[in-house]
C-alpha cells in the first residue's frame, strides 16, 4: 500500500471515530449509542480486559479451527471437481445452496448434531469455506490453456495436472479467497457462540445486550472487529509475498 493510500485510509478511520464519538455526546444514537472515548475507558479497565482477553481467547481458537477446517474442506472439493469434471456442476451448485443459507439458521441444527462446543468453529468453517471454493475453482480455471495441452501432450493425467500446473499457478488467486475467509471466520464463530457456548465474544454480545451493559457490548463488538481486521491485514500481506513470488 503506498503511502497516500495509508493516510487516506488513517484519515478515513479517524473521521469515523470521531463522528462516532459526536454521535454518542449528542446523544443522537439514544442510550445504545456510547462515545467511543467511553468504551476505551471501560477497556482500560483490569477486570474488563480479563473478561475480553477470555472470550477473545476462545472465539479466537473456533473462529481459526474453523479457517483451516473450511479451508481444506473447501480445497478438496475443488480437487475432486476437477479430477472428475463429470461432478463440478454439482459441486458447484451444492456450495451455492449451503452458502445461501442463512448461518443463523444453522446454528440450532448444528447444536442438536455437534453439540455447542463445536458448532462455532462448524460455523465458521462454513462461513470461510465458500469463499475458498469460489477462489480455488477460479484459480483452476484460469490455468492456460496452452500449458494444459502441453502436460496433455507429455502424457499427465488429470491429477499430475492438478498438482504440478493447476494447483501452483492457482496460489495467487487462492490467498486472494483466503483474506476473504479469514474475516467471515470471525463473524462465524461468532455467531455460531450466539446458541449456547460457554465462552466468547458472541457469549459476551449476548449476555451484554440482556443486562443493558452498552459499553461492556460495544468494548466485545470492536473487540471482533479488530480481530477480522488484524486477520485480514496479515493475509493481504501475505498476498503480497505470494504474488511477488509467483508473477
Amino acid at each position: 500500500m503506498r503511502a497516500a493510500d495509508r493516510g487516506l485510509a488513517t484519515a478515513g478511520a479517524l473521521a469515523v471515530l470521531v463522528l462516532a464519538e459526536l454521535i454518542g455526546r449528542t446523544g443522537l444514537g439514544g442510550v445504545g449509542w456510547p462515545p467511543i472515548s467511553e468504551v476505551l475507558l471501560y477497556l482500560t479497565e483490569p477486570s474488563a480486559r480479563q473478561l475480553l482477553g477470555r472470550a477473545l481467547a476462545a472465539t479466537g481458537a473456533a473462529a481459526g479451527a474453523g479457517f483451516v477446517l473450511g479451508t481444506i474442506v473447501a480445497l478438496l472439493v475443488t480437487a475432486l471437481g476437477a479430477l472428475l469434471p463429470s461432478t463440478a456442476p454439482g459441486l458447484d451448485r451444492l456450495a451455492a445452496v449451503v452458502h445461501a443459507v442463512p448461518l443463523i439458521a444453522v446454528g440450532p441444527l448444528l447444536i442438536t448434531i455437534a453439540g455447542r462446543d463445536a458448532t462455532p468453529t462448524l460455523v465458521a468453517a462454513l462461513a470461510a469455506g465458500f469463499a475458498v471454493f469460489v477462489a480455488a475453482t477460479s484459480a483452476l480455471a484460469a490455468t492456460n490453456a496452452a500449458q494444459r495441452d502441453v502436460f496433455a501432450v507429455l502424457g499427465a493425467g488429470r491429477l499430475v495436472t492438478l498438482l504440478r500446473l493447476q494447483l501452483p499457478a492457482g496460489v495467487p488467486l487462492i490467498v486472494d479467497g483466503l483474506t476473504l475467509a479469514a474475516p467471515a471466520a470471525v463473524l462465524g464463530a461468532v455467531i455460531g457462540e450466539w446458541f449456547g457456548a460457554r465462552r466468547g465474544i458472541g457469549v459476551l454480545l449476548v449476555s451484554s445486550m440482556q443486562n443493558l451493559q452498552v459499553e461492556q457490548l460495544w468494548a466485545a463488538a470492536l473487540t471482533a472487529a479488530a480481530v477480522s481486521l488484524l486477520a485480514y491485514v496479515l493475509l493481504v500481506a501475505l498476498r503480497g509475498v505470494v504474488n511477488r513470488r509467483f508473477s
